[in-house]
């Protein structure tokens, strides 16, 4: 199918990196290039690279984006290692760079990427599709005590035990290949009344699974990690997260770069030798708008946090 999938929070994120039309700039997930598009109209005789893990969506973003195509650079990379890209493209450092952590709609509504419960599919859940271990993997390899910490941690399931249980009963039965068969596991560890007006039992769950596969938490503070270095003093990081656990991610990353001095409050100088190299910019993230969730309820849960360096 056609790459589809609508920006969250796109002026917000763009406008936080104050672009400046001679400057360089860094779209770490490039998606369906919608906050790219935007940023890339800013500029005249500046440069975006844009990273993405997604083979289809660099493929469309590259035809989506043609009309810029002097300005940008597509690179073929999962974000966690966007520092080295940095060193080798952008020696000089960066003006700015954006991150939109959450799946795009395309990997979503695309049956046979097997990220979806709402369709019968192969389990898959790989944004990378070069990467070797797949969702099915996970369900059919991982111990019971495994699945139940990944439930348990990535999707907040209260039922992670239950559902773990329930999964290593069915493989032992008879492999687990698809979304269908996946959800039903689940939805055969809950009790009916829990399931009265819940959303979808396999929801939580298939959340879980899909970080696990793509290492989506262990890679946001590595990325950080390595963008600071490259940000000129006044550059910007925008970040947008879709759930709890990125969002406190991109939180306690941000702190440890503008407030991770451990000496005693009652110490007159620090001694630990902290240094200070980002400024948080939004004390409380900026959320969508009314209207922008009526348009796109998927934007419902979005945060946007952005930090500059000192």
């Amino acid at each position: 199918m056609p790459f589809s999938h609508t920006s969250v929070l796109l002026r917000e994120t763009v406008d936080a990196l104050r672009v400046k039309p001679d400057g360089v700039y860094l779209d770490c997930t490039l998606g369906g290039g919608g906050h790219a598009a935007l940023l890339l109209s800013r500029l005249i005789t500046g440069r975006l690279i844009a990273l993405d893990q997604d083979q289809e969506a660099l493929a469309a973003a590259e035809e989506r984006l043609a009309p810029y195509k002097d300005r940008i650079t597509l690179v073929h990379e999962n974000f966690e290692h966007a520092g080295d890209v940095l060193k080798e493209l952008a020696p000089d450092g960066i003006d700015g760079a954006m991150m939109d952590l959450g799946v795009s709609s395309h990997q979503l509504d695309t049956p046979e990427r097997g990220f979806s419960y709402h369709s019968d599919a192969p389990l898959d859940m790989r944004m990378d599709r070069s990467c070797p271990r797949t969702a099915r993997e996970v369900v059919n390899a991982a111990p019971e005590v495994e699945l139940c910490r990944i439930l348990r941690d990535f999707g907040e399931e209260k039922n992670a035990r239950r559902i773990a249980r329930a999964i290593v009963t069915a493989r032992e039965k008879k492999e687990i290949k698809t979304t269908g068969e996946l959800a039903a596991v689940i939805k055969s560890a809950f009790r009916e009344r829990d399931l009265i007006g819940e959303k979808h039992p396999a929801r939580r769950s298939f959340q879980a699974i899909r970080i696990e596969v793509n290492r989506e938490l262990e890679v946001i503070p590595r990325a950080i990690d390595g963008l600071v270095p490259a940000l000129k003093t006044g550059g910007r990081l925008a970040v947008i997260t879709f759930h709890s656990l990125e969002d406190r991610l991109v939180k306690e990353t941000i702190r440890k770069y503008s407030d991770g001095c451990t000496c005693p409050p009652d110490f007159p100088v620090c001694v630990c030798g902290f240094v200070r190299t980002l400024r948080s910019v939004t004390a409380k993230p900026v959320l969508p708008s009314l209207e922008e969730i009526e348009r796109n309820p998927r934007s419902r849960s979005a945060k946007l946090r952005v930090a500059e360096k000192v």
